[in-house]
């Protein structure tokens, strides 16, 4: 009986191998120098939401387990905001204001993409995600198109793929546009 506490549970390890590489992929620095996202805590939070987002999306379109995968991946994601407030030293009355400040950011950037997602619309995604990602009034229109290629990828994929290799985003240098981003 005691023992049991000990094993690792094989969907939770899943779940965490899955949300590693959804968050190193958040992280590729071609998202940052050739897409714009600026190298900061907001940009990191803003690069990792999109890519939540990429994959969340996938997942809906999948047959069950797939809800439960979302579901678990997203208790992933706050987890890991909640960890990274905690070690960024935030104290433990004031980390629930911000994950709720988060967790609000986070569904505000989903509701903001999946429309302009759903219809493949560059220019409305460029939008969102020039005022979001980039913190801009101009629009992301590279960010954009790799986010539209990345969904476009996604959705091709099956639950057992996905858990056994995550996601495969394209490389953000593909997108980059000489002198405008």
């Amino acid at each position: 009986m005691i023992f049991s506490l000990f094993r690792k549970d094989p969907r939770r390890v899943a779940i965490a191998a899955l949300y590693a590489r959804i968050a190193n992929a958040s992280r590729n620095p071609g998202l940052y120098a050739a897409l714009g996202i600026p190298d900061s805590l907001e940009g990191r939070f803003e690069s990792l939401s999109l890519h939540m987002v990429l994959s969340l999306r996938a997942l809906r379109e999948l047959p069950a387990p797939a809800d439960d995968v979302a579901k678990d991946l997203t208790d992933a994601f706050f987890r890991d905001m909640d960890a990274s407030l905690r070690e960024m030293g935030v104290g433990d009355t004031v980390v629930p204001k911000r994950m709720k400040k988060m967790a609000a950011s986070f569904y505000g950037r989903a509701h903001a993409y999946d429309p302009a997602l759903n219809a493949a619309n560059e220019a409305e995604l460029a939008e969102a995600l020039g005022r979001n990602a980039l913190g801009a009034e101009a629009p992301a229109t590279a960010l954009a198109r790799y986010a539209l290629a990345a969904d476009k990828g996604l959705q091709t994929v099956a639950l057992d793929v996905l858990l056994e290799s995550g996601p495969a985003f394209p490389a953000p240098e593909a997108f980059a546009e000489k002198g405008n981003r």
